[in-house]
């Protein structure tokens, strides 16, 4: 337990590598990509944002996992009322795409195509459950998923890829998430509770989202969201047993729990419901 607890605490700061910053739009897509200062055949990763954020919202996270040595790359579209979570799908593999076919920064950079994952927030964590059943990913990384219409739930239960959830305490009575349910379909998953964190704390700034009532961002949230993902994606992509327990459901790693086992299900008409409010 001594090295887990030493790894997770490690995860929880910037990591070595210098970050730089890029622009997607010279690819056509609306978005921001980071990266290590250097590096050739580096892992990427596609981050989707949740409903009514953009990349603005997630930069922190994006540095966090460029300093470890991953290029992190988010899509900046399907930010109004009411997107389309098809769209965000095919536009976050549209993104890994692109970081694995040029080069990046000042041509000193590069992402191998053998080598990728996916990940996300909220609505697109679901966004980057649904591209990995057309897309071939080493891992997916879902944050509090939320209800979308198709689920992330459906898509889940056709996904041989290995699979982060993680979920709130109260997501097993919320009706805007469906954690529990994405990772009870989804074969090999590990699902981890989040203590004491907000599904909506991993944002990084609130404007409209806090007008509308939403939790606002959580520093603690943040940080231990930012270990998990880290920490399971290095393991994936790397292949670095340091990070193995992140990648293990049995382990366990700090802040973390599993789902109340008495908390009252949720009916699938609520969840209908849920997406109209």
């Amino acid at each position: 337990m001594a090295r887990n607890r030493s790894s997770f605490s490690t995860l929880t700061r910037r990591g070595p590598h210098r970050v730089l910053r890029g622009d997607l739009a010279f690819a056509g897509i609306p978005g921001v990509v980071y990266t290590p200062a250097t590096g050739y055949h580096l892992p990427g990763v596609a981050f989707g944002h949740d409903w009514l954020t953009d990349t603005d919202n997630y930069v922190g996270t994006l540095e966090h996992l460029a300093s470890w040595g991953i290029v992190a790359a988010a899509p900046d579209t399907q930010r109004g009322l009411v997107p389309s979570v098809l769209t965000l799908a095919h536009d976050l593999g549209s993104t890994l795409d692109v970081i694995s076919g040029v080069r990046l920064g000042p041509g000193q950079i590069s992402v191998a195509p053998d080598n990728l994952a996916l990940a996300g927030h909220g609505f697109g964590a679901s966004a980057a459950i649904l591209t990995a059943t057309t897309t071939g990913v080493k891992a997916v990384a879902a944050a509090f998923p939320a209800v979308t219409k198709p689920s992330a739930e459906a898509a889940a239960a056709q996904l041989q890829v290995p699979g982060l959830v993680l979920a709130a305490p109260d997501d097993a009575k919320s009706l805007r998430t469906d954690a529990i349910e994405v990772a009870a379909a989804w074969d090999g998953v590990v699902m981890r509770v989040v203590r004491k964190a907000r599904a909506g704390g991993l944002v990084e700034k609130r404007r409209l989202r806090g007008m509308l009532g939403f939790a606002g961002s959580s520093d603690d949230t943040q940080k231990t969201v930012r270990a998990l993902i880290t920490g399971f994606l290095l393991f994936h992509l790397t292949g670095d047993e340091t990070y193995a327990e992140f990648a293990d459901p049995e382990a366990k790693l700090r802040n973390t729990g599993m789902p109340d086992p008495e908390a009252p299900p949720v009916t699938a008409e609520d969840r209908i419901v849920a997406l109209f409010r």
